[in-house]
C-alpha cells in the first residue's frame, strides 16, 4: 500500500487522476482517495478501476457521478454532504478536474458557501504536452477545445492570431486534420506547432514542424487517442536580433532592465528569458 488513511476535514478535495499511465498517481491523491467520505467522479467506473489497481479499498463508501450532465440537484446534494461534515473528493476521468473537464459549478457552489476546497495536483496534459513540446514556455493560453462550426473556430482562431503566447488547444481525433488546416489558412504556412497524442501511453507520438507540415501530415489520416495542439507565438520567428537591440535601448531609457525585457518580450512576441539576457549584455557592454 503506498496511501495512508486519515481523517480528511470537511470540504472539497479536487484530486487530479493519471492521464494515461496509473502510476502518474500522485500519493497525496491516493491517501485522499483512501480518506475522503465521499468520492464524486465524472466516470465512477474510471475511478472505481484508478483505485482497485492502487488497491484503494472503498469500504463501504459511495462513488457518485458528476459531469457536465449533472444538475444544479447534483451539485445540491454534494454541498449538502459538506455541510454536514463530510469530506468530498472530486475526480475527472483522466487529468486535472476544471482544466477542460467537469468541476467548475461543483467549486463555484463550494466556495459561495464558504467550504474549503483543496486542490491535489497531479497529471495535466496541457504541460505534459508544453514540456515535450520544444515551443516557449514561459507564457502560454491555453484555449482547450475550439467550436466545431467551421466558419466560428476560424473566428475564434482569428482573434488568437496576434497572441504572443504558446497557445495549447485540445482537438478530437476525428476532427485534427481539418482542425490544423484551419490554422495553417488562418495563422500562416510557416507557423510553428505540435501535434501530441496519446501523451504517456504506449503509442505516445509527437509531431512537430510548420502548420504547412502538420496540416499535410495528418490530412485525411485516421488517428486515435486523446490530442493536445500546441501552437508557436505570433513573431517569434521573424523578429531579428537589431529589431529586438533597438526596441531594447529604447525601453531601457526609461525603465530598469527586468521590466524593459519584459515589455519587449511581450511585445515581439519572444521569451523573456531570451530578451532578458540580451538586455543584461547590452547594459554589461554599456
Amino acid at each position: 500500500m503506498n496511501f495512508v488513511t486519515k481523517p480528511l476535514s470537511a470540504g472539497l478535495y479536487f484530486v487530479a487522476t493519471p492521464i494515461g499511465s496509473a502510476r502518474d498517481m500522485t500519493l497525496r491523491g491516493l491517501d485522499i482517495l483512501a480518506s475522503a467520505d465521499l468520492i464524486a467522479a465524472e466516470d465512477t467506473r474510471t475511478a472505481r478501476k484508478l483505485m482497485e489497481i492502487h488497491g484503494v479499498p472503498l469500504n463501504g463508501r459511495s462513488v457518485v457521478a458528476f459531469h457536465d450532465h449533472s444538475g444544479e440537484g447534483a451539485v445540491a446534494r454534494l454541498i449538502s454532504a459538506m455541510k454536514s461534515g463530510k469530506s468530498v473528493a472530486y475526480v475527472s476521468e483522466a487529468g486535472t478536474p476544471l482544466v477542460a473537464d467537469p468541476g467548475y459549478e461543483l467549486g463555484c457552489a463550494a466556495i459561495k458557501e464558504e467550504i474549503a476546497v483543496t486542490s491535489a495536483p497531479g497529471a495535466s496534459a496541457v504541460l505534459a504536452a508544453l514540456t515535450v513540446s520544444g515551443l516557449p514556455t514561459d507564457r502560454f493560453a491555453f484555449v482547450g477545445f475550439l467550436p466545431a462550426a467551421k466558419a466560428q473556430r476560424r473566428s475564434e482562431i482569428a482573434a488568437l492570431r496576434d497572441v504572443p503566447f504558446t497557445l495549447v488547444f485540445y482537438e478530437s481525433p476525428k476532427r485534427i486534420g481539418e482542425m490544423l488546416g484551419n490554422l495553417r489558412d488562418v495563422l500562416g504556412d510557416e507557423r510553428q506547432a505540435v501535434v501530441c497524442r496519446e501523451l504517456t501511453k504506449k503509442f505516445e507520438e509527437v509531431t512537430r514542424g510548420s502548420l504547412q507540415e502538420l496540416a499535410t501530415n495528418f490530412q485525411g489520416r485516421s488517428v486515435k487517442g486523446e490530442i493536445v495542439v500546441l501552437v508557436g507565438r505570433a513573431g517569434a520567428v521573424d523578429v531579428a536580433d537589431d529589431d529586438v537591440g533597438a526596441a531594447l535601448r529604447e525601453a531601457m531609457k526609461t525603465m530598469r532592465v527586468k521590466d524593459a525585457a519584459t515589455v519587449v518580450a511581450g511585445a515581439l512576441g519572444l521569451p523573456r528569458r531570451q530578451v532578458y539576457q540580451m538586455a543584461l549584455h547590452m547594459r554589461d557592454d554599456e
